[in-house]
């Protein structure tokens, strides 16, 4: 995917507005994690060395179009900083006058780095307003987007900005995650392992079909010919997202989590996972319990045994829910990852905020970070389990992006980045 990068760009004496996403959690008004903002301090730092004003923005949260002083970025001004170890001028809303006087003064001292308030505390931001678009760009003279977690939402820092700057770059943030991605996408080294996982099938709907090549019908490799089966050699599903297949079935899940709209979606991907020779594992064995809770009884059950009719004196689901992978799925799903060369992770394998349900999880975590090959992991539960185990340096790539690495896997076009110059 040939974009423009900041890395092309002659930045020495302009301003250069830097869409990131700062979109941090603050816990009674302190940064509770600074990770979003540490994912593009390369970038920001990129700019000002290469002579340019860094004019940086961002939303946080959901202030529903007006000014919340709750959800101002003044804290992750002051976070930033201490991150870079020089100033960064704060600017008490993202467009007028007064912004633009900051910038200048900042800029006219020689560069420097502005911070401007929560862009969604205007509701133009969202509507991706032209007007709104052509006041963000008129603050600075070039454009990079380093959000790749914004970059499926078409609003006016995202792409309506890009019609009113002569050139729109890829930050260096943006730059790895649509490298890494594509690769996966275009030309992965095989063995290549998906594994899905979290509460719902509904959220992965469309990288389930694009992994195995269901939704388009077909795959085309870079340079190749468009071929019949699927982009993933195997697939892995965990999580409550299982129980719909499961109960696809016919077999019972209890008070498991299930999405009952989707049975007729779950029997089709496993259908054309069969069609186009690709292995879609669901899990043989399961931790059962009666309550979401720390300490809760809990049973290790094999699947086969909770169908409706159950083998003679085999114990049954009944009452209880489906909360983690059992120690069978965990080595059987171990021993596959390990053999990848290819490996994209999404989702946990049970109840992960729970410490008794995250055996298997965890376990997913230590098997992909011993993958010798390329890794790449996203998903806070995913994320949060690499990182509790010490593992991180081990993935290849951990992907900011949320909701847009889901739908860029899932095969669609994502607006931000359909806004960037071309090389």
């Amino acid at each position: 995917m040939a974009k423009l990068s900041i890395t092309d760009l002659d930045t020495v004496r302009k301003r250069v507005f830097i869409r990131v996403d700062f979109n941090v959690p603050l816990k009674d008004g302190a940064i509770a994690d600074d990770t979003r903002i540490r994912a593009s301090i390369s970038t920001i730092q990129y700019a000002v060395a290469h002579g340019a004003t860094a004019i940086v923005a961002s939303h946080l949260g959901r202030p529903k179009g007006k000014p919340n002083p709750q959800l101002s970025l003044r804290p992750v001004s002051t976070r930033l900083a201490e991150l870079i170890r020089r100033p960064v001028a704060f600017a008490g809303d993202c467009v007028g006058e007064e912004v633009k006087s900051i910038i200048n003064r900042v800029h006219g001292s020689g560069g420097g780095v502005v911070l401007l308030e929560n862009l969604r505390f205007h509701p133009e931001e969202e509507k991706n307003d032209p007007q709104f678009s052509a006041a963000l760009a008129s603050l600075a003279d070039l454009y990079v987007d380093d959000a790749f977690g914004a970059a499926h939402r078409a609003h006016a820092s995202v792409e309506g900005i890009t019609h009113w700057l002569p050139q729109a770059a890829a930050g260096l943030l943006m730059e790895d995650e649509l490298r890494y991605l594509g690769h996966v996408l275009e030309a992965p080294e095989r063995p290549f392992i998906a594994i899905m996982g979290g509460a719902k099938v509904s959220d992965k709907i469309d990288v389930i079909d694009n992994m195995i090549g269901g939704r388009s019908g077909q795959v085309r490799q870079a340079g190749e010919v468009a071929r019949s089966h699927g982009l993933v050699d195997q697939l892995l599903i965990g999580g409550a997202m299982a129980y719909t297949f499961f109960k696809a079935r016919g077999i019972a899940i209890g008070r498991s989590l299930v999405e009952d709209d989707k049975l007729d979606e779950a029997r089709k991907m496993e259908k054309e996972a069969r069609d186009r020779d690709v292995r879609l594992l669901l899990p043989t064995d399961h931790v059962v319990t009666e309550r979401l809770e720390a300490g809760a009884p809990q049973e290790v059950l094999p699947v086969e045994s909770s169908p409706s009719s159950s083998s003679a004196g085999a114990p049954a689901i009944g009452d209880r829910m489906g909360v983690d992978i059992g120690p069978a799925t965990i080595a059987a799903y171990a021993a596959v990852i390990r053999g990848a060369k290819t490996v994209v992770w999404n989702g946990p394998m049970g109840v992960f905020e729970i410490e008794d349900f995250a055996k298997g999880t965890n376990a997913v975590a230590r098997a992909v970070a011993s993958v010798e090959g390329t890794t790449i992991v996203g998903g806070g539960d995913s994320i949060a389990a690499i990182k509790k185990a010490g593992l991180a340096e081990r993935i290849t790539h951990i992907s900011t992006g949320g909701g847009a690495s889901l739908e860029f896997l899932g095969g669609r076009t994502l607006p931000g980045v359909a806004a960037l110059t071309d090389r």
